[in-house]
């Protein structure tokens, strides 16, 4: 029990201080690093639970595909971050209330189950036991059961943002040669081949 009391708060930790570093570093480099190390203590986390297959997903997910994505994005982007940082003032108020509606809206939930804590269970979808029903047969039932259309939808969501994520990289730059299918189509053999006849002895 200490064992797990220690790595629970082993991974808590660096789990937060790596969230505070994602939004404090100033290299969007190091933030999207320092994220590949929340995802990482947050799979702990999920093990320690006993939620092994959100662990694995958590890792394999986020962080090959999702954390890649942010990083290959952000590497491949011309942005210019200290014109960015310059409005910065300017969009505070409007951060400041949507953070303080959040906020309310955390304490609203967590009063909710300060005050009546059998609702949070009655709200929630019964589980068999793990004796009777493993933790990721159990998780895929309860997903492609009650929750297949919030899952498909978060798939369409997660398609949208990859796709918008190749659009903002896809840029046209003088000097790149692009590959155009129309005119590999349109190419006749004469225009690109050429028949030389070399008599023999000779080199070419």
């Amino acid at each position: 029990m200490i064992i797990q009391s220690l790595a629970f708060y082993l991974f808590a930790t660096i789990a937060v201080a790596s969230a505070v570093m994602v939004i404090s570093a100033r290299n969007p480099v190091h933030s999207v690093l320092f994220l590949i190390l929340t995802f990482f203590n947050a799979g702990g986390l999920f093990v320690l639970l006993g939620a092994e297959f959100l662990a694995m997903i958590l890792v394999v997910v986020y962080v090959g595909a999702v954390g890649v994505l942010f990083l290959f994005v952000v590497m491949m982007l011309d942005i210019n971050f200290a014109e960015l940082r310059e409005g910065f003032l300017q969009y505070l108020p409007i951060g400041g209330l949507i953070g303080l509606i959040l906020l309310i809206e955390l304490l609203v939930v967590v009063g909710g189950w300060v005050i009546s804590p059998v609702a949070a269970k009655k709200g929630a979808a019964p589980m068999p036991s793990p004796e009777l029903l493993p933790n990721t047969h159990a998780l895929g039932e309860l997903i492609y059961t009650h929750y297949v259309y919030l899952f498909q939808a978060a798939g369409i969501i997660l398609l949208i943002a990859m796709i918008g994520a190749i659009v903002l990289t896809f840029r046209r730059r003088d000097g790149v040669r692009r590959q155009r299918i129309s005119d590999q189509l349109k190419r006749r053999p004469e225009d690109t081949i050429e028949v030389r006849q070399i008599k023999p002895g000779e080199g070419v």
